[in-house]
């Protein structure tokens, strides 16, 4: 029954991981894909910026090791950006479009089992500020 059970919590975990990380291209295929500003990124207001740039910072400087701390850290970040977004409109809309699955991902993070999958988390992690700095300035 122990191994059922922890069969059980492995596939559940691997799901959360493995949904988290295709939300993003989940989005795309449902036409909610991130748009350009005609053709340029959009602008984000300056209060929310800070928060972006020190998450991705906590990311980059992560070596391994404590990935639940990781997780803490960029949940404090994401908290911080969500409650200084005084964005509206198109832009606000488009930011949603990409912060929705980061979001999903710190998630993830954070309910990762060991450092494996905490790792492949990371991994898509790193890709969504990468996406971040395609669409937003």
């Amino acid at each position: 029954m122990k191994n059922y059970m922890t069969t059980i919590t492995l596939l559940i975990t691997l799901f959360a991981v493995s949904s988290a990380a295709q939300a993003q291209d989940n989005m795309q295929s449902e036409g909610l894909a991130i748009e350009l500003n005609e053709g340029k990124k959009w602008v984000v207001n300056k209060d929310m910026t800070p928060f972006i740039i020190e998450a991705e910072s906590i990311l980059k400087a992560y070596k391994g090791g404590d990935y639940k701390n990781l997780a803490k850290q960029l949940a404090e970040q994401n908290k911080g950006l969500i409650n200084s977004c005084t964005m509206d409109g198109k832009s606000h809309d488009e930011l949603h479009k990409w912060l929705h699955p980061h979001l999903q991902l710190v998630t993830a993070l954070k309910n990762s089992k060991n450092e494996k999958e905490a790792n492949a988390v990371i991994k898509d992690l790193n890709k969504s500020f990468e996406i971040y700095h395609t669409y937003f300035e």
